[in-house]
């Protein structure tokens, strides 16, 4: 049996066309694959959305409640309980840097500590998508600078969830946002969060 973890590989591209690219987040292409060792066979076409990746933030307060987000999500047609979060869209940015620069823009809210607690692929299927979870304590308010909300963010909600609860609602369904479930039980699996 292989070892229990995952490897870095690259299998041969033949061929790559962009499907959708712009100066968006995201871009869409088709790549044309060729198996190792398999020089015979026809190569066979996968979609790949890139995505640079985000973050996922865990804030919890001293009374071991979590600040949580409700946000329409239009794919989904949906609004949703989530976690700060946000994209890994500044050129270079360690992934705890985002951490605290997402913080800061969606909840006005600075961290004194801050834990990693593991990194997972969305859809590796099809997306290049990477979140990096963190736990953050020791909150204290924070100007947000020169952020301002647009779309769907300008109409995002607010508001301070007890732990036991939010792990109640992803535990029996009534929170489906995979970031949020993901975060949440990482954290308590791992004894950082008390439920």
């Amino acid at each position: 049996m292989p070892e229990v973890v995952d490897h870095d590989e690259s299998w041969p591209v033949v061929r790559s066309v962009d499907l959708h690219r712009d100066d968006w987040v995201v871009a869409l292409r088709e790549d044309h694959l060729q198996r190792p060792g398999h020089p015979e066979d026809e190569p066979f076409t996968r979609l790949v959305l890139e995505h640079p990746g985000a973050v996922v933030i865990l804030a919890v307060d001293e009374q071991e409640r979590v600040l949580c987000l409700w946000q329409y999500r239009h794919p989904a047609e949906r609004t949703f309980v989530e976690l700060p979060a946000g994209l890994l869209d500044v050129a270079g940015e360690d992934p705890l840097e985002a951490a605290r620069r997402e913080l800061v823009e969606e909840a006005g809210l600075g961290a004194a500590e801050w834990t990693p607690i593991g990194s997972t692929y969305s859809s590796p299927g099809i997306s290049s998508e990477r979140h990096h979870y963190f736990l953050a304590r020791g909150l204290a308010e924070q100007d947000r600078g020169d952020f301002v909300a647009h779309h769907e963010e300008a109409e995002m909600q607010t508001g301070w969830v007890p732990a036991r609860e939010l792990h109640a609602a992803v535990v029996d369904g009534r929170v489906g946002d995979g970031h949020t479930v993901i975060a949440v039980l990482m954290a308590q699996a791992q004894g950082l969060l008390e439920v």
